[in-house]
Order: C-alpha cells, then sequence, then structure tokens
C-alpha cells in the first residue's frame, strides 16, 4: 500500500540525517560521509508526505463517492445495453419494420416473376389459328408482366437495403453500448479497488496511531556466525526477555536479513531491495520444522511471556548460491500486545556478517581504503571480546558481530536505515518499524 511504503520510508529518513541514506556510509560505499556537524539534514517533508487522518478520511469518503457514481454508471450502462434487446426499442422496432416491408417486397416480386413466366407461356400456347388481336394481347402481357417485374425488383432492392441499415445500426448501437458496460465495469473496479487500498490506508493509519509506545519492556538479542557462505545454510540465535514488571500476554519478534550494497553503489528510498534479501526461517521448541516468512505470516508469535522468562528462536539463513561475496546484516525487533488493550514496542538489534561466494566461485575483493578515492574516516572505539564487538557511536552503544561496525561508518545510519529499507522490499514489519519511529519521535 502506498502509505506504509510512504511509512517505511519516512522511518528510514528519519533515522539517517543524510539526505541519500545508506549511500554515504564507509560501510558500503566508497566515498567518505560529511561530519555530523556538517550534515545536512534529510528533508522528509519535501520527499514525503504524510497524510494527515482527515485527508485519509477525505479519500475514503471520495473513492466512496467516485464508486457509488461508478456504480450508477454501470447500471445505467447495463441497462442501456439491454434496452436494445426489447421489441419496443426504436432501432428494434426499425429493424422489425423494415424486415417486414422487404418480406412484403420479395414476395411481390416472387408474383411478378410468376406473372411473367405465365404470361410468356401464354404467348407460347397460342394456337396457329389465333387471330392477330390474340397474338398482339399475348404480347402486350408479356411486356407488362416485364415491366411490372422490374418495379418489383427495384422495390425489393430498395426494401432490402432499408433492413440491412437498420439491421447495421442497431449491431453498431449494440456494440458501442456493450464497450460503454465493459468501460463501466472497468471504472466501478477501478473505483472499488481505490475504495479498498483507501479504506485499507485509514485502518492502517488508525491502528498505527493507538497507544502502543517504545519501552524497555522486552529486551531481544541476536547472535550467529561471523562468515555465511553462499548457497549453505547459516543458523543464528534469537533471544527474547521479558524485562517488565508483569507477564506479556502477547509477544511478537521479528527477523529480516540483507545483503549490504555493493561499495560505492547509491541506495535511496526508490531503490529495489528485493533481490537482495537473505531468506531467514525459524524454529524453536514450540515449532519444531523450519518456518518461513511470508507476507501473511510475518513474525514469530512468541505467545505469552512471564516476568523475566526468555523465548529462544533459530534462526535459519540461506544466502542465495549466486550472491556474490560482500556483507550482509541480520536484525530482529519485537512487540508486544497486552489483553487489557495496552501495548508496546521491544528491543531492536542486530548483527553483520561477511558473506563469502559460493564454493568454486571466485570471491569478490572487499576494496580496501587504500583502493579507493575516499579519505579514510577515523574509526570509532571499539573494544573486543569473545565473539562480540561493542562499538561506542555518538554516546550510545550496541553490541554487534562481524565487520561492518568497525568501518568506521554511522551505525544507526546504515543499520537502521538498512532495515526499514528492508522493510520496504519486504512490505513486511513496517507496522512495528512506523511505530518505533512514532515513539521515538515522542520521546
Amino acid at each position: 500500500m502506498k502509505i506504509r511504503r510512504i511509512l517505511a520510508t519516512a522511518v528510514a529518513a528519519a533515522v539517517t540525517t543524510p539526505v541519500v541514506f545508506l549511500s554515504a556510509a564507509p560501510a558500503f560505499a566508497d566515498t567518505k560521509p560529511s561530519p555530523a556537524s556538517t550534515q545536512k539534514p534529510a528533508s522528509h517533508e519535501d520527499d514525503v508526505e504524510m497524510p494527515s487522518l482527515e485527508e485519509l478520511r477525505a479519500a475514503v469518503a471520495l473513492a466512496q463517492k467516485e464508486y457509488d457514481e461508478a456504480v450508477v454508471e454501470l447500471a445505467g450502462a447495463t441497462g442501456a445495453r439491454g434496452a436494445l434487446d426489447q421489441p419496443d426499442h426504436a432501432l428494434q422496432k426499425a429493424v422489425t419494420e423494415a424486415k417486414t416491408a422487404s418480406e412484403a417486397a420479395a414476395a411481390k416480386k416472387s408474383d411478378a416473376d410468376k406473372a411473367l413466366a405465365d404470361a410468356v407461356q401464354a404467348e407460347k400456347d397460342l394456337l396457329p389459328e389465333a387471330t392477330e388481336d390474340e397474338k398482339a394481347a399475348a404480347a402486350a402481357a408479356v411486356v407488362e408482366a416485364k415491366a411490372a417485374l422490374g418495379l418489383a425488383e427495384t422495390a425489393a432492392t430498395a426494401a432490402a437495403t432499408v433492413l440491412t441499415e437498420a439491421e447495421g445500426e442497431l449491431r453498431e448501437a449494440v456494440a458501442a453500448a456493450d464497450r460503454v458496460v465493459t468501460l463501466a465495469q472497468k471504472v466501478k473496479k477501478a473505483a472499488a479497488e481505490t475504495l479498498d487500498e483507501a479504506k485499507e490506508e485509514l485502518a492502517f493509519f488508525e491502528d498505527m496511531d493507538g497507544e502502543c509506545e517504545e519501552e524497555p519492556s522486552l529486551d531481544i538479542a541476536v547472535s550467529g556466525p561471523k562468515t555465511l557462505t553462499a548457497g549453505q545454510p547459516a543458523v543464528f540465535s534469537l533471544r527474547v526477555t521479558n524485562t517488565s514488571d508483569g507477564t506479556l500476554d502477547a509477544v511478537n519478534a521479528f527477523a529480516h536479513a540483507i545483503r549490504a550494497p555493493e561499495p560505492g553503489e547509491v541506495i535511496d528510498e526508490h531503490t529495489d531491495l528485493t533481490d537482495r534479501i537473505i531468506p531467514v526461517e525459524w524454529s524453536s521448541a514450540d515449532n519444531l520444522e523450519w518456518t518461513s516468512f511470508t507476507e501473511e505470516f510475518e513474525s514469530i508469535e512468541v505467545g505469552k511471556l512471564a516476568k523475566g522468562a526468555s523465548y529462544d528462536v533459530k534462526l535459519r539463513l540461506t544466502v542465495p548460491a549466486d550472491a556474490p561475496a560482500g556483507e550482509g546484516a541480520a536484525y530482529v525487533y519485537s512487540e508486544y500486545e497486552n489483553n487489557d488493550g495496552t501495548c508496546g514496542m521491544g528491543d531492536y538489534a542486530d548483527v553483520d556478517f561477511d558473506i563469502l561466494a559460493a564454493k568454486g566461485d571466485k570471491p569478490t575483493p572487499t576494496p580496501t581504503p587504500s583502493e579507493t578515492n575516499a579519505t579514510p574516516t577515523p574509526a570509532p572505539t571499539v573494544s573486543t571480546g569473545g565473539t562480540s564487538t561493542t562499538t561506542q557511536l555518538g554516546g550510545s552503544s550496541r553490541t554487534v558481530n562481524g565487520t561492518l561496525a568497525a568501518t568506521g561508518a554511522n551505525e544507526n545510519l546504515t543499520r537502521l536505515g538498512l532495515a526499514a529499507a528492508t522493510a520496504v522490499a519486504l512490505g513486511a514489519g513496517a507496522m512495528v518499524v512506523t511505530r518505533r519511529r512514532k515513539a521515538g519521535s515522542d520521546a
């Protein structure tokens, strides 16, 4: 839906300061970003206009009006087409009258043919002893019969022409009426689709505009291997923990993964990232089979989670076998809703990894700073321990794996921007990401 794309794009813009998000990050591009103090904020209002509730309601009202008019137009077109089949329609009456006249003229021509044939035969049947007056009378009868036949033929031809024209006018009218009906049906279908979309957008907006807020009631963590090989599945671990003071009635978790853009590639809200999506499957103690995320089933239904309890999930990522070597990232987030109507957004976490080309393929080397024209950006403070890396950026820290965090990129810019862009590509998780943006803007 349009508003969902707008909202997800707005999220990407809201969590990234450059005008073109992701493209300026050294982790994903070979150009150096401007210092944070000189970066120009993204002009979200110029690029993406968020409709108001009143505007969405007005859109529904307008779509309903256009649909109602389309229904009336279709009914009128259908009625006009049906009227052409009725005997009392002017064109039907014209055809009927022309047909009657043509049949009568044809009958007179037939009679004239017979009269001429009889006259010719009578002249032939005169006896040799017939008088001159009898012979003259027989000849005159033949001449008169020929003249009558000529008139009858002319009348029959004229009547047939009138009938042909009347039938042609009826056919043209029927064809035109059929075209109008078909057009009216298309207009009604388009109006119905527009109305359905407008209603869905309004419902989505009203749902999104609820009382859910971002709060530390859910903690989510993800970990996995630092290197994935294209075509081979890799298993990651996800844990959701209830850190609130009570039981959460319905908890959902979301997980997406994507291959990072190539060095120097510009990625913005119009870029189609569909072919970069890394398929993710999940399983748990309650769901032992590997289950794919779909548009219909876009979340992991954790269910009720008691105070302090955790829920563990296995994630299986399989980079497409034809994917080139590069980098990738997986990110997870959560939400909850209680029976009393309260709801909220949980934490966000991500993990990055290197991608190796499938065995037998020549891996694509990752350019080093010396291989590009970019001026290296001083790396942030990095402390390592075990299999994770903690990166300090702008006064905040996040625990991640892999190599992206150590490139000097603005972490929020790359990670949240890419997460929002993936939500656009998948058409999933937009509600959660948008609510996170709403909660963050209200904070």
